[in-house]
């Protein structure tokens, strides 16, 4: 659905530690819609990404899965509305399972999908897999603020 990322389309400005492409210092991940309504991120982790030797670090999982998330959530409440633009989600609920280590000698993949989108909320699950394995999985419920919130003009 394009190779421009959703954060680049829609939060060019944005300055998310785990998705604003103008935070130098984030992880800066790309999220990209695919046909199948699933949402894709590729993303290579650094060695100060690291808990220890070779394995990431579990809260970096968790952001990385957490934006890549709310993003597949805005954007499907954007298709469900037919808006030009995604609403401003956060997130109200989230669980993750770290099922093994993840290794940082190649790329990891997030891969999320929808399983129920409402009016003005969607709860989204998720994989995170590097070298061939399910690492982490997960499942939140990302919520449209509005007027009033302080997230609600950060896009």
């Amino acid at each position: 659905m394009g190779d421009v990322a959703l954060q680049d389309r829609y939060a060019p400005n944005g300055t998310c530690f785990g998705c604003g492409p103008k935070n130098e210092r984030g992880l800066r991940i790309k999220s990209h819609a695919r046909e199948d309504g699933s949402v894709l991120a590729t993303w290579r982790a650094e060695k100060y990404h690291e808990a220890y030797d070779g394995a990431l670090s579990g809260g970096i999982i968790g952001t990385l899965m957490d934006c890549h998330s709310n993003w597949t959530a805005t954007y499907h409440l954007m298709q469900k509305s037919g808006a030009s633009s995604p609403p401003c989600t956060v997130t109200a609920e989230y669980a993750i399972k770290l099922r093994r280590p993840t290794p940082t000698d190649g790329e990891i993949e997030i891969v999320a999908r929808p399983v129920d989108v409402g009016e003005d909320r969607a709860i989204v699950e998720a994989e995170l897999r590097a070298a061939g394995n399910v690492c982490a999985t997960s499942r939140g419920t990302f919520v449209a603020v509005k007027p009033g919130h302080p997230a609600y003009h950060r896009w």
